[in-house]
């Protein structure tokens, strides 16, 4: 009786699929063989050719409680997220609609900051929002406020960007802090909520992707490590690519205020949500011009390069600060839901 029970339950929506980590991933692989071979596998946009370009494209729901949180609100997030991820697929972000599903009863004050945020956001990474729905549903039925947004972008004709190009020698980059996001987050959620000085580090990387991009295919990757943290997106291109990747635990930046809350909540800051941040592989022979290069821009000045890809089985470990050395896992099941 319980095993048929735990069937059941096993093919029910959890929380825990929408976590960003292994559940996620798993379930995603699953319905997406109803379409047959995915344009865009792991990867953060599809590329559609046309005519002589080739365009990135995105889509993305935001679902983030509360909507309102340090260092921004659901409508800067709506938009910075669908700008990286066409910013981290080697594009140029051009265009983006957005359609908002409001809760009856929700503020038309709170709404219009909302919008507000959405217009600065977007002029800030020069995209332009061309257009739009609104829907309104009974009271319960929303939770406040969600944001689907839609993205197209340019790539750039020197660069070929995957999920599984990594390869032996290449370097892991990472843009600066990570778990900012998340903590921010946590830290306003009622019953766990917390003081801290951490804002979420949501913004537009276009222009910091840009830099990146200058090199051409020295660049393998880039990912922005959203749910799941840095542990999700590495074990992603590890299982793409094939390969082994090592981090360094004492290279990896980590804010003091962010490990102490994650070491108070028994949280792991490899995998907790970032907005933004990069993780870059990119060629050896080149990474340390790359990381300079970073540094210039403001979403780069703390970037630091911490692993190396190598030949084996595909999996990602890290050389701790003991001189061990632990496997990086992917997030299992629900950390932290409605994170973005």
């Amino acid at each position: 009786m319980q095993g048929k029970r735990k069937m059941a339950d096993e093919q029910k929506i959890t929380l825990a699929h929408g976590s960003g980590g292994s559940t996620s991933y798993e379930l995603i692989r699953r319905i997406t063989r109803v379409f047959g071979k995915p344009a865009a596998e792991l990867n953060d946009s599809a590329v559609v050719g046309f005519g002589k370009s080739r365009l990135a494209f995105t889509t993305d729901s935001f679902v983030v409680k509360p909507v309102f949180f340090p260092g921004g609100d659901i409508g800067k997030l709506s938009v910075c997220g669908t700008v990286n991820d066409l910013a981290v697929a080697g594009a140029v972000p051009l265009y983006l609609t957005a359609s908002c599903i409001v809760e009856e009863g929700f503020k038309i004050s709170d709404f219009k900051k909302i919008v507000e945020s959405m217009k600065k956001a977007a002029t800030q990474a020069g995209i332009r929002i061309i257009g739009g729905d609104l829907k309104v549903v009974k009271k319960g039925e929303a939770d406040g406020i969600f944001v689907n947004t839609a993205g197209i972008g340019m790539l750039r004709s020197n660069v070929s960007i995957s999920v599984d190009n990594a390869k032996p020698g290449d370097k892991v980059i990472i843009s600066g802090s990570i778990g900012d996001h998340g903590i921010a987050i946590l830290s306003q959620r009622p019953g766990i909520s917390f003081r801290t000085n951490v804002k979420s580090d949501c913004a537009p990387l276009d222009s910091l992707t840009g830099i990146v991009c200058r090199f051409g295919k020295k660049v393998r990757v880039m990912r922005d490590p959203t749910r799941g943290g840095l542990a999700s997106a590495l074990n992603e291109i590890a299982m793409a690519s094939g390969k082994t990747i090592i981090i360094d635990e004492s290279a990896v930046p980590v804010r003091r205020e962010v490990g102490s809350a994650c070491g108070l909540l028994g949280l792991d800051p490899l995998q907790v949500a970032n907005e933004g941040k990069l993780v870059a592989v990119v060629s050896g022979s080149v990474a340390g011009k790359i990381c300079r290069e970073m540094k210039k821009n403001r979403y780069g000045k703390d970037a630091a390069i911490i692993g190396e890809v190598f030949r084996g089985k595909s999996g990602v470990y890290m050389k701790t600060i003991a001189g061990g050395k632990r496997i990086v896992e992917m997030l299992s099941g629900e950390q932290l839901p409605r994170i973005c």
